[in-house]
């Protein structure tokens, strides 16, 4: 790759789990009632269809990561499980008082947090309340996320019982330099160990999560620790960039100093060899930053034209409806999105007054709707088309000549109704996406609100 390039096009922008980004909702026009509006809309199209989706943060963490951007709470209490618990509950039977039918769910994911950081029976007591007004849908698909450290084989046998086929492990990187510096020491037979007891159990997909760009991380660490992994043969991959955000996450990220954090090309290379590692051993990209192999149903679904990305990121088990639930959520129903509030004690006051305890969201507009499929083609697709009256907005002329250098670049191929990113060009899928982002155009941010795009 050119380093040029890379200088060229490392600018800050936005991970695209949403259009529009949180930065840029219109939280002074929303209120619950719109939200309500949109969720029955979505329910009413879609929930006999497809099914919805949820998912489930579960807050809780006995230490913290450095590289972590997730809302989470800190503490080696685990009294704190059954009343949260039993709030997220309540949340759920809120939602469902509001169906007209029982809910068909499609997916169930539980996020962190570390989902693992609670017993296996009060994980049970969770999934048996939420599924106890439901029914399931005919293909569902339910995943969890594991800390390799405290998931037990009862953990993974009795989610496995619940029928829970998917888990997703976190391993970043084995350095020890570099696990000391993001404060999550994990020794590789941690991993091994998990890996091999959800593959007896009989688990069909499992996932490790890998980081490059982390501090002090050298390029023969990557290549150490995809060594490794190739050795565990995961079912699919996460490799994701490290957003180094200090100015958001304060002190948490701050155990280092900027210039330990490997940055522009040096950084860019981490990936580009570590995803020719991963290739040799048969792993496929898909989408941005994660890899499949050709019997994982992400794989098919990026064959297939159905890889969908949301707040969750990648998915194969699409649905346009997905209820966040717990401190911090986000829901989706494709009209609209809802945020929960973000601190434990106002999310437990919401409920205490039987009131969905949404803090923030935005009702999409007629134009909103079009780039957002435009966004969520690109990085699901890698490509996108303006073939329909559905597909064209007013802007579409001025954002193709945005564009012009990137295609003199050689990294879109452009005609007169479409665009596609080329190998080249699939590094800077984010970039190619700002350009499509009428919201951020309208209104640059005046300080860094995004990680950097490369």
């Amino acid at each position: 790759m050119s380093i040029s390039l890379v200088q060229k096009y490392n600018v800050p922008g936005p991970r695209y789990t949403s259009y529009p980004t949180v930065p840029y909702w219109d939280e002074v026009s929303f209120s619950s009632e719109k939200w309500k509006q949109t969720l029955l809309k979505s329910f009413q199209e879609s929930n006999s269809t497809e099914g919805i989706s949820l998912y489930i943060h579960l807050p809780f963490c006995e230490s913290l990561c450095t590289f972590c951007g997730c809302h989470k709470r800190i503490t080696k209490r685990h009294e704190v499980e059954h009343p949260y618990i039993e709030a997220v509950l309540k949340e759920w039977h809120l939602y469902c008082n509001l169906f007209p039918e029982k809910p068909i769910i499609k997916e169930i994911h539980l996020g962190g947090g570390t989902p693992t950081f609670f017993s296996p029976d009060n994980l049970e007591r969770l999934i048996t309340g939420i599924l106890s007004r439901t029914e399931k849908a005919e293909h569902y698909e339910f995943s969890f996320e594991g800390h390799p450290n405290n998931t037990t084989r009862t953990h993974l046998q009795k989610l496995y019982d619940l029928g829970f086929r998917r888990v997703s492990f976190g391993v970043q990187d084995y350095a020890e330099k570099v696990q000391n510096a993001i404060h999550r020491i994990q020794p590789f037979h941690n991993v091994a160990k998990v890996t091999f007891w959800a593959r007896e159990i009989g688990y069909t997909s499992i996932s490790h999560d890998l980081v490059f760009g982390l501090p002090f991380q050298t390029l023969e660490n990557v290549m150490d620790t995809i060594d490794k992994t190739n050795s565990l043969s995961p079912d699919r991959l996460a490799f994701y960039s490290y957003a180094h955000v200090p100015w958001i996450k304060g002190n948490g990220q701050r155990g280092f100093k900027d210039e330990d954090v490997p940055k522009d090309d040096e950084k860019r290379q981490l990936y580009e060899v570590g995803k020719a590692l991963l290739a040799q051993k048969g792993y496929y990209e898909i989408g941005m930053d994660h890899f499949a192999t050709a019997n994982d149903t992400m794989y098919n679904a990026f064959k297939d034209g159905t890889l969908h990305r949301n707040f969750m990121g990648y998915t194969a088990s699409k649905t346009q409806l997905m209820i966040g639930l717990g401190v911090s959520s986000i829901s989706d129903s494709w009209y609209a999105f809802a945020q929960n509030e973000k601190e434990l004690e106002a999310y437990y006051a919401r409920l205490s007054q039987n009131e969905l305890p949404i803090l923030r969201g935005h009702v999409l507009s007629a134009e909103d709707l079009i780039i957002r499929k435009h966004i969520l083609n690109l990085m699901c697709q890698f490509c996108t088309a303006w073939d329909s009256k559905e597909s064209y907005f007013q802007e579409l002329l001025e954002v193709l000549q945005q564009l012009t250098e990137m295609e003199n670049d050689g990294l879109v191929i452009i005609d007169d109704k479409s665009l596609l990113v080329t190998e080249k060009g699939k590094p800077f899928v984010r970039n190619i996406c700002m350009a499509f982002d009428l919201r951020l155009k309208r209104n640059a941010p005046k300080t860094q609100l995004f990680s950097m795009t490369v």
